[in-house]
């Protein structure tokens, strides 16, 4: 394998090869799937009050912002001839957030856990971003929409167990879900704690199990970094998003929509269950932490079904195309998160993510699919970073107005979050008919 360039046309890889480079994505999602499920919860129960809570969220998202294009600038010019290219920061990423996990639970304030989310995401970010890149580095352009697929399997996989742990801990192996003293339930850190060992487990199974093609021209690598310093790096990875092709200013638009949807759902879907179908807000009470642990069921399946579902997108943009089979998977995405607002009976809240975890599975792969096949091999990397601006910005304004929205309009009721996401992702669905999907791949640049 080491014999191929990155920027050469690439032998496909076999089933169990897509596999393993896939592989680490199982444990990255225990990080984001225990974050997005718990962390709300934590806020709360540390006396955040409900409007407070995108604001408090904020720190993931800028978090992304910085990060993210920094690591893809980096890992394009690194290598190591044992280590590779991106296998440095996965095992990076893999050890800082791991510890992370470890101490986000045992937040005694609410200011600690704010930071504890920030040192979180950071670390997660510094083995995800990379993570992206390497498909389009191992992969010819014919097996990159199953490459993607390949991740957003495991991505479902890693947040089922994930999300639901905090749900078995206490109704398997009867872990209190309430702390007497008003603090963390034991249910949710024994979830962390688990969640920091498959974490970290999983991504060094792809360490030690995948080799990597080097770059085309390593002397030139050499020179490149030798001139290249720190703030010069900076300076590139965040004028990027100034220089997109035309694809990913499309798909930017995309991202965008369909980002601040899924950044409303995270957010609030605890308070919305809690408050508009169990009927309390209490956070100490036994009812508002079964609905709790239930929304980490609801996250759980919609990453269940965006796990099976992975699998047959592929299919379904060779019968249509993959921005038409983006396109449906959004509408249906919203539909499930409107529905919500109808729902009195949480076994229904199922059937509510169902069309969640569809669109889930769907931006976890398809803009990525066409976003590589117009990018150029040296530099994929760098612009996945920069495409994840288009993650990261429209948290921060779902962040910076959402509370706003709801409390000057909607009396602070949560549930509404959930209506204005669903209609976020049908804008995201009719913005797709906008985007030119390049099925040639570039080659590298000089």
């Amino acid at each position: 394998m080491s014999q191929i360039s990155i920027g050469s046309k690439k032998p496909k890889l076999s089933f169990w090869q897509i596999w393993n480079m896939s592989f680490g994505f199982l444990g990255i999602q225990f990080g984001f799937a225990l974050q997005n499920a718990n962390v709300s919860r934590i806020f709360e129960t540390l006396g955040a009050s409900q409007d407070e809570l995108p604001i408090l969220w904020l720190a993931a998202p800028v978090t992304g912002l910085l990060v993210q294009p920094i690591i893809g600038y980096y890992s394009d010019r690194t290598w190591h001839k044992k280590w590779g290219r991106r296998r440095p920061f996965f095992a990076t990423g893999a050890i800082l957030a791991t510890i992370a996990l470890f101490v986000m639970p045992h937040s005694t304030a609410l200011w600690m856990a704010v930071i504890m989310l920030w040192l979180m995401d950071a670390s997660i970010n510094i083995s995800m971003e990379p993570f992206r890149a390497f498909v389009g580095d191992m992969l010819p352009n014919e097996q990159r929409t199953s490459g993607f697929a390949m991740q957003s399997f495991f991505i479902g996989v890693g947040a089922i167990i994930a999300s639901a742990l905090p749900y078995i801990f206490t109704n398997w192996f009867g872990i209190s879900n309430i702390a007497p003293d008003g603090g963390i339930p034991d249910a949710v850190k024994w979830s962390f704690y688990v969640g920091g060992i498959a974490y970290f487990s999983a991504v060094m199974w792809t360490v030690f199990n995948t080799e990597e093609y080097p770059p085309d021209d390593l002397e030139k690598l050499k020179l490149e970094n030798a001139q290249t310093g720190v703030f010069t790096g900076l300076k590139e990875s965040f004028i990027g998003i100034f220089k997109m092709p035309k694809t990913m200013v499309q798909l930017a638009f995309v991202q965008f929509f369909s980002w601040f949807a899924l950044f409303a759902m995270w957010i609030y879907t605890t308070s919305a269950v809690t408050s508009h179908v169990y009927g309390t807000s209490d956070t100490a009470s036994a009812l508002y932490n079964e609905g709790a642990d239930w929304v980490g069921i609801c996250f759980a399946i919609y990453n269940g079904i965006a796990a099976v579902v992975a699998f047959l997108l592929p299919v379904i943009a060779k019968k249509t195309s993959r921005r038409i089979t983006h396109l449906l998977a959004l509408v249906i995405g919203g539909i499930g998160l409107i529905s919500i607002y109808f729902i009195t009976d949480p076994n229904m809240l199922l059937v509510s993510m169902i069309g969640v975890g569809i669109a889930w599975a769907s931006i976890l792969s398809m803009p990525y699919a066409m976003l590589s096949s117009i990018l150029p091999a040296n530099k994929m990397g760098y612009y996945m970073g920069v495409f994840n601006f288009f993650i990261v910005i429209p948290q921060i304004v779902a962040a910076g107005i959402l509370g706003f929205i709801l409390k000057s309009f909607f009396e602070n009721e949560a549930i509404y979050a959930m209506f204005i996401g669903g209609v976020s992702f049908f804008i995201a669905g009719l913005l797709c008919l906008i985007v030119h999907d390049n099925e040639t791949p570039i080659k590298s640049e000089d």
